[in-house]
C-alpha cells in the first residue's frame, strides 16, 4: 500500500493569507420551471481558513454538490456570494472567473474525468501546461511519484486501476499547488481499502502543501477526518 510522505516544513503554506480562504455569504439557489419554483439552497453561509479541511454532508439531493459548484464558480447563485482568497467570485465575469479558478482551485471527482487520450503523465501536465507553467514535464513527474506513479507515467487510463485513476487525479488537483481543493465523493467508486489510500494520501497533500480541503461525502468515517462537518439538510446548514 502506499504510504504518504509527509512534509509541512514547505513554503506553500506560508504564502497563503491568514484571512479566510473561502467566504461562503447567505448563498441562496432556485431554479424555476413550467411546473414552479425549486429551492436548493437557503442562506448558506460559512466561513473556512487555509489549510482547513470541511466535510459537507447530508442526503441525496440536499444540495450538496450544487454548493461546490457554487463555490467553484461553476454554478451561479440566485441571491449571495462566495469569495475566495478575498475575491468576489460573482463580480468577475467568465473569463476572469475561470482563471481566478485555475490559480485557486483544484478539483477530485468521483468518475475522476481523466483524458483518456492522455497518459498518466500527460493527464498530470496539462493544467501547467494550460498556465502556462515552466517545467511542466517535471514537475507532474515529481508529482506522479510522490502519489505512488513513478513507474506508471506513460499508462493510459484503461490500464490503471480505479484506485490509480484517482491518484492521477489527485496528482493533476495538486500538482498546481492550489489554495483550495474541492472533492465530489473522491472515493464512492472505490473499494473500502483503496478508498482509504486515497484519501490519507488527500489528507497528507492538504497537511504538505498547506490546501484547504473540502469533501462532499456520504462516508461518516470520511468526515469524522475533517476538521468541520456542514451538514445540508433541504438545502439549509443544519449543523456546523
Amino acid at each position: 500500500m502506499f504510504e504518504p510522505v509527509v512534509s509541512v516544513s514547505g513554503n506553500a503554506s506560508s504564502t497563503l493569507p491568514m484571512a479566510p480562504i473561502v467566504c461562503v455569504e447567505h448563498v441562496f439557489k432556485s431554479v424555476t420551471d413550467s411546473s414552479g419554483t425549486l429551492s436548493i439552497l437557503r442562506d448558506i453561509d460559512f466561513t473556512l481558513a487555509p489549510r482547513e479541511t470541511a466535510a459537507i454532508v447530508g442526503a441525496s439531493g440536499s444540495g450538496k454538490s450544487t454548493l461546490l459548484s457554487i463555490i467553484a464558480g461553476l454554478d451561479t447563485p440566485t441571491q449571495g456570494t462566495v469569495r475566495l482568497a478575498g475575491v468576489d467570485l460573482f463580480a468577475l465575469g467568465e473569463d476572469e472567473r475561470a482563471a481566478l479558478r485555475a490559480r485557486t482551485i483544484g478539483f477530485v471527482f468521483q468518475n475522476f474525468q481523466l483524458m483518456g487520450n492522455l497518459t498518466a503523465l500527460e493527464n498530470v501536465m496539462l493544467p501547467l501546461e494550460l498556465s502556462g507553467a515552466k517545467g511542466a514535464r517535471s514537475m507532474a513527474t515529481e508529482m506522479l511519484r510522490r502519489v505512488g506513479l513513478g513507474e506508471r507515467l506513460g499508462h493510459y487510463p484503461k490500464v490503471l486501476s480505479g484506485g490509480e485513476q484517482q491518484r492521477v487525479a489527485l496528482a493533476r488537483a495538486f500538482v498546481v499547488q492550489p489554495a483550495v481543493l474541492l472533492a465530489d465523493e473522491p472515493t464512492g467508486s472505490l473499494d473500502f481499502a483503496t478508498g482509504e489510500t486515497v484519501m490519507a494520501l488527500m489528507f497528507a497533500l492538504n497537511q504538505e502543501l498547506g490546501t484547504t480541503l473540502v469533501l462532499v461525502t456520504h462516508d461518516p468515517a470520511i468526515a469524522a477526518r475533517c476538521q468541520r462537518r456542514i451538514t445540508i439538510e433541504a438545502g439549509q446548514i443544519s449543523a456546523d
